[in-house]
């Protein structure tokens, strides 16, 4: 029997008990904002198991072509952002770690297209923004 990404236990979000918070992050993002379930199933299949720091690589692409207009199907950019913001404000180590590092960290540089989306941050984000990387 062939077992698909979406019938795995670990490839379904929503609360699974014993998760780390890094794991639980990306279980959130893909129960509140549904258009990340498709990366989210190819990610849990190539990977074996949800990676967040690779997962966000994902994330990060993706919200920048929304907020570039170059991606219509892709989640809103705005939502991705308020719900970072939200998981920010928690203060839970594991859950910051992946969004300064493998999300924060990887926006676009100021010459690459998309830099602008920082300017959209909300203070928690824009403030670690501003620690990581200070001239932008």
């Amino acid at each position: 029997m062939t077992t698909t990404p979406s019938e795995t236990p670990s490839a379904r979000p929503g609360g699974t008990p014993g998760a780390t918070p890094s794991v639980q992050l990306v279980s959130d993002l893909v129960t509140r904002i549904p258009e990340f379930r498709g990366v989210y199933e190819t990610h849990v299949f190539h990977q074996g198991g949800v990676l967040p720091h690779v997962f966000f690589w994902d994330v990060v692409q993706d919200t920048v072509r929304s907020f570039l207009g170059e991606a219509p199907t892709a989640a809103d950019w705005r939502r991705t952002l308020d719900f970072l913001e939200e998981q920010s404000c928690r203060g839970v180590v594991g859950i910051d770690e992946v969004i300064i590092t493998s999300f924060l960290g990887d926006l676009p540089s100021p010459q690459e297209p998309g830099h602008a989306i920082v300017e959209q941050l909300g203070p928690v984000m824009a403030a670690k923004f501003g620690r990581i990387r200070p001239l932008g």
